[in-house]
């Protein structure tokens, strides 16, 4: 697949979105996070390209995440889980060193919507956003909670490209430029 988005009559784009969830103790068939996003991903039109579960392990997540940012057929990667301030929680560690550049706004605008719900207790989120190898890639805390209200609150509109003013659907065929300079 090319960086090449194509709408269909209605100008939605249908964008194959990975699934990783990040965590010591959920497995397959209980990880209602995992769910709560393949299910939302479904909802809006877009397609699970691939979800997989792996302990809290940086290597892990890190070997997980870079298979898929180097899938063209993957444009979006979400993880969820392992964004807290204990030892274990190391997914942003693991995660940001594969970025090309961090979309600042989407950890800033997910602790403003988290604020709203759970007060002060958002700051113990280290939600990140973020572009590695023209990919789009969000880690969310590992809460169905938080997962919905970064799914509901940002993400269903940035990843729909009949969003305005601006989407990240529009700029795709754009996030490899800077690998070109």
């Amino acid at each position: 697949m090319s960086d090449a988005v194509t709408p269909d009559a209605s100008g939605f784009v249908s964008l194959p979105i990975a699934v990783l969830t990040v965590s010591d103790s959920r497995t397959v068939d209980d990880d209602k996070s995992g769910d709560l996003l393949a299910g939302r991903i479904t909802a809006a039109g877009h397609t699970v390209a691939d979800r997989a579960l792996v302990r809290d392990d940086v290597y892990q997540v890190r070997a997980v995440v870079s298979r898929w940012i180097a899938d063209e057929g993957v444009k979006v990667v979400i993880s969820t889980g392992g964004t807290g301030i204990t030892g274990r929680d190391t997914t942003p560690e693991a995660v940001t060193p594969l970025l090309d550049m961090e979309v600042s706004g989407f950890g800033e605008l997910f602790r403003h919507l988290s604020w709203q719900e759970i007060g002060s207790s958002t700051i113990q989120s280290r939600a990140v956003g973020g572009v590695a190898n023209g990919t789009l890639v969000f880690v969310l805390p590992g809460s169905s909670g938080a997962c919905a209200t970064a799914w509901d609150g940002i993400l269903l509109a940035q990843l729909d490209r009949r969003h305005k003013p601006c989407n990240f659907v529009s700029l795709i065929p754009r996030l490899r430029e800077h690998l070109h300079r």
